[in-house]
């Protein structure tokens, strides 16, 4: 059995090797919006943030796309370094792009923004990291700051729910050694409890070949 740490590695190596071999352009990432307009829900949340909107695993960029659509100010973050240099090519106005690890601290100050995203970022860790990183997402939020998240859900049968080597409840280790969480709503409220959740629901993404079940959620930081 690998430690979370060698998971979390192998994790963080294959997304790297995913963005260096995809390395989407605009249009195609404004095409991928279309079909996945998972935020509208939340317009009101978006357009009352003041600060920097912080997109935590921006991927290849669609939710900062949508963010920066919408007139905000983003700092996308990733784990991988290609995925960062994708964004730079894409999207020049961008000011500021940071490449780093979940499980380190965050880059950011206390109380630094009103709005993080967490688009199918969070479900890589064992339970105790997730509350790590959660803590995390905690201190650099605002008071009444949100978090926008998005997560595998434990239906998501067609990417992996109930597959592979079980390390802890709902948590499994992939072919390649990786570790991907699928959540129930009773795992988000109680690994959330740190944040007041204001807003929950079970929706497919469509995104993919194949439908994926996610749950869709914003937490409200009180502090």
């Amino acid at each position: 059995m690998i430690s979370s740490f060698e998971a979390n590695k192998k994790n963080l190596e294959y997304w790297n090797d995913f963005h260096k071999n995809y390395g989407y352009d605009r249009k195609a990432i404004e095409e991928g919006i279309k079909n996945d307009e998972w935020m509208w829900i939340f317009k009101d949340e978006i357009e009352e943030a003041d600060s920097s909107v912080i997109d935590l695993g921006c991927g290849d960029g669609s939710d900062t796309l949508y963010l920066l659509n919408k007139g905000k100010k983003v700092i996308p973050c990733d784990g991988s370094i290609n995925a960062i240099h994708n964004i730079r090519n894409n999207f020049p106005e961008v000011d500021n792009a940071i490449c780093f690890d979940m499980l380190d601290s965050f880059p950011f100050m206390n109380n630094d923004t009103d709005l993080i995203v967490a688009d199918l970022s969070l479900h890589y860790f064992t339970r105790e990291d997730t509350i790590k990183i959660l803590k995390e997402i905690r201190r650099v939020l605002k008071n009444r700051g949100h978090l926008l998240f998005r997560v595998n859900s434990v239906n998501d049968l067609n990417h992996g729910a109930g597959q592979g080597v079980e390390i802890e409840p709902n948590l499994y280790m992939t072919s390649d050694g990786r570790y991907k969480r699928f959540f129930s709503s009773s795992d988000i409220y109680q690994m959330f409890n740190m944040f007041n959740i204001t807003y929950l629901r079970e929706e497919p993404m469509k995104r993919y070949k194949l439908d994926k079940q996610t749950f869709v959620g914003r937490a409200r930081n009180i502090k």
